[in-house]
């Protein structure tokens, strides 16, 4: 358990944990790729050193210095190992894809949580390429034999990411084009990452096309993940001013941000660059005075992961706000809608559940409580964001799990 004292005022200059997601891809595909790359600001969070140990298994060689990596790819997969992917998602829908076309059998396994988690949506598509690929019951354990795969179109019913990405590079090993649509357009790390790689693929609005292709490693500086920094933003629009230095501003990451420009969230971007085809810039967030929102489902890929904490900063704005079409949250590391509906009602705020999403009745200021963090580092952290900005504070309960993504997350608070 956590204490967290809540705080009349909050500010400062935060340097924040490398991207989780980048650092996933940037490990992975160097793994597969010719040559050796160095990835500098690495995550060292829990799911990136699965995804670390995952590719050693397979025969990469992969050194971990602080928050650098040292990737030398390997040409062919080790066959009949069993990969333990933790608790991330990232890894073992990737890994599906990644391994599908290899040539190998492989078992990709994970944690009891992870073990819930849908990975049909996952092996379906990938059958229309020819992959073989056997889940448990719709879940891991999954088993991925040798199978010759041949490209074609898949179209995703539901934006994903990770799926988009398993399919893209079972499509690296397939014959001939393998062309996947979503219906809004998810985060496009991989697109970014594998063109730097030299691989051959094209993107036309929510479509992307990709042949076999061989990769060349390239070192990777990873950015500040918008997804850890989110956390810190909220507390400068809640309680004071914070900035936030290198955050990654890709477009399809930048929901957020959008979400604050509805919320009357008062936000500056500085210093923009541009680093391995990210952008970058420093982010400072000012005390604003919120207004109730509206979220419908074209909306949520973007934001996706930042949800609970958008309908928390709900909590504290004026008047009623709607989030809808956010149906995947309840497949995440925990039932996303009911623990984040749950989180703002313990903190004393009015959040009714939908299927797919929220109804939130601001009320400007929250009591606080006890935060159960069901083992889903985003409820715990967003807990925390909400007991700091709340008038007495409160526990979050079992917080460890931030280490999954944010190891020093309370350190950075300044809660000990």
């Amino acid at each position: 358990m956590q204490y967290i004292p809540a705080k009349e005022y909050f500010e400062g200059e935060f340097t924040l944990p490398g991207d989780k997601s980048i650092t996933h891809r940037a490990v992975m595909f160097n793994a597969v790729a010719n040559g050796t790359a160095t990835v500098t600001n690495a995550l060292m969070g829990e799911d990136c050193l699965s995804t670390c140990r995952c590719m050693q298994a397979l025969g990469a060689k992969v050194e971990i210095d602080g928050t650098t990596i040292r990737v030398t790819g390997t040409p062919t997969f080790q066959s009949g190992v069993t990969l333990d992917c933790g608790n991330s998602g990232t890894t073992i829908r990737l890994l599906t894809g990644l391994v599908a076309g290899k040539g190998v059998q492989v078992t990709l396994t994970g944690d009891a949580s992870l073990s819930t988690r849908p990975m049909k949506r996952v092996a379906e598509p990938l059958s229309a390429l020819g992959a073989n690929v056997q889940t448990t019951d719709g879940h891991a354990p999954v088993v991925v034999y040798p199978q010759r795969l041949n490209g074609d179109k898949v179209e995703l019913a539901i934006s994903s990411a990770q799926v988009k990405s398993a399919v893209l590079l079972a499509g690296l090993s397939a014959d001939g084009k393998t062309m996947v649509t979503e219906p809004v357009k998810s985060r496009d790390h991989t697109e970014r990452m594998l063109s730097a790689m030299g691989a051959n693929i094209q993107v036309n609005g929510n479509t992307v096309t990709v042949e076999k292709s061989n990769l060349c490693a390239i070192d990777v500086r990873v950015p500040a993940d918008i997804s850890s920094a989110a956390y810190f933003m909220a507390l400068g629009a809640l309680k004071g001013k914070t900035l936030c230095k290198n955050v990654g501003v890709n477009p399809t990451r930048t929901g957020i941000l959008r979400a604050f420009d509805k919320l009357g969230v008062r936000y500056t971007l500085c210093n923009k660059q541009v680093s391995g085809g990210e952008e970058t810039a420093d982010i400072l967030v000012e005390k604003s005075n919120l207004r109730a929102v509206t979220i419908t489902g074209e909306e949520v890929p973007a934001m996706v992961d930042e949800l609970p904490l958008v309908a928390l900063l709900c909590a504290f704005a004026d008047g009623e706000s709607r989030i809808t079409g956010a149906k995947e949250l309840r497949v995440k590391e925990s039932d996303r809608i009911r623990t984040t509906a749950e989180l703002i009602r313990n903190l004393g705020g009015d959040c009714e559940e939908l299927p797919d999403g929220f109804i939130i009745r601001g009320q400007k200021s929250l009591r606080g409580g006890n935060i159960d963090s069901y083992l889903d580092h985003r409820i715990a952290m967003t807990g925390a964001v909400g007991l700091i900005a709340s008038r007495e504070g409160g526990n979050v309960i079992r917080p460890e799990c931030c280490a999954i993504s944010f190891p020093d997350f309370f350190e950075k608070l300044g809660v000990k």
